[in-house]
């Protein structure tokens, strides 16, 4: 990578464009000039970019025709607003929020899954969509398995951290949990009930059939991933966790395809670590998880109750491969495969 791009962060201060920043300098992306933006109530604030601070400054005054690459993290409603602006004046969007996801041109990727589908992504004018930061994880571990028995179908259990929900959403966490060791109790404000020493069945609205948006997200992404001929079913819970989402998983195949079968090929999948029944480590947490790259996998196990079936244990950090890291794999696969004048 001898050449330079200007890059700008969209919702800088939010979780996700904080790492943003942070991956695009740890990584050693090829930055020439680097931009923060949010909304104009954040417009003057700080953000670290390795060593350095840079300024936010507010989306409006971005030239969008001087930046190569603008992450988006700032929500549905802003890349509604500014993605296609920016898109066309030649810069390639990479997108984090809903908006774009299902879209039929608009490439949905997960770099270790279907990094082939970002050749057309000039039929999207610049714009590619970052997945759900559950159906991300999920991509990575289920492809490679798919490719080796199809897959028929999928039972998914997610533990979501709070950190998903945004600041506000920890910090209620954080605030609510210290209340209670003085016996007091704090109303929820931005979950729907208490969260501290409490979980529920609850991510998104609820639709008119009865599953939330979430589960709706993961279903349809996933089939947009990794295949529509998957049959899916998923319930996402939140938890008292600050940071990592988990993942309870049951596979069914179209053919056989034993846990000590599936081990082995995710031992070898790009981006997965596995932990065996042998090892030493049995299982990854949350915590364990926290500032790692990978998508972990533990509890591989048969499935007594139904034939050609398995089930798994998933865990990765949310806000690192669920959401920033994932964005700027696609933007450096753009570069390395010279797929990047398309946009142009």
């Amino acid at each position: 990578m001898n050449k330079k791009y200007n890059v700008a962060v969209i919702g800088a201060t939010g979780n996700v464009g904080r790492e943003v920043l942070s991956s695009i300098s740890i990584r050693n992306f090829p930055v020439n000039q680097i931009f923060a933006a949010a909304s104009s109530g954040s417009e003057g604030k700080a953000v670290s970019f390795g060593d350095e601070t840079i300024k936010v400054q507010k989306i409006d005054d971005l030239d969008f025709s001087k930046i190569d690459f603008a992450f988006f993290c700032a929500g549905s409603k802003i890349s509604e607003r500014y993605a296609t602006l920016a898109a066309s004046n030649g810069c390639i969007v990479i997108d984090k929020s809903s908006f774009f996801r299902l879209k039929k041109d608009i490439p949905l990727i997960v770099p270790e899954a279907n990094i082939a589908a970002l050749q057309g992504f000039k039929d999207a004018g610049g714009i590619i969509a970052n997945p759900n930061c559950c159906a991300i994880p999920l991509a990575v571990v289920l492809k490679p398995l798919d490719n080796a028995a199809k897959i028929k179908r999928l039972v998914i259990s997610t533990y979501q951290s709070v950190s998903g929900a945004g600041k506000e959403a920890m910090d209620e966490l954080y605030n609510q949990t210290k209340a209670k060791f003085v016996f007091e109790n704090l109303s929820p404000k931005v979950f729907p009930t208490q969260i501290a020493f409490n979980l529920f069945p609850h991510i998104g609205e609820f639709r008119e059939d009865g599953i939330t948006d979430e589960e709706y997200k993961i279903t349809e992404e996933l089939k947009k991933i990794v295949g529509g001929h998957l049959s899916i079913s998923v319930t996402c819970v939140r938890v008292p966790v600050f940071v990592s989402h988990s993942m309870s998983i049951n596979v069914e195949f179209e053919k056989q395809l034993a846990a000590d079968e599936a081990e082995e090929i995710l031992s070898e999948a790009e981006g997965v670590i596995v932990y065996g029944h042998q090892n030493e480590i049995k299982y990854a947490t949350p915590v364990d998880v926290v500032e790692e790259d990978a998508v972990y996998v533990s509890r591989i196990r048969n499935d007594g109750s139904c034939k050609n079936s398995i089930n798994m244990w998933v865990t990765a950090d949310n806000l690192r491969k669920g959401a920033a890291l994932n964005a700027v794999q696609i933007a450096e696969y753009l570069i390395s495969d010279n797929l990047l004048n398309q946009a142009k």
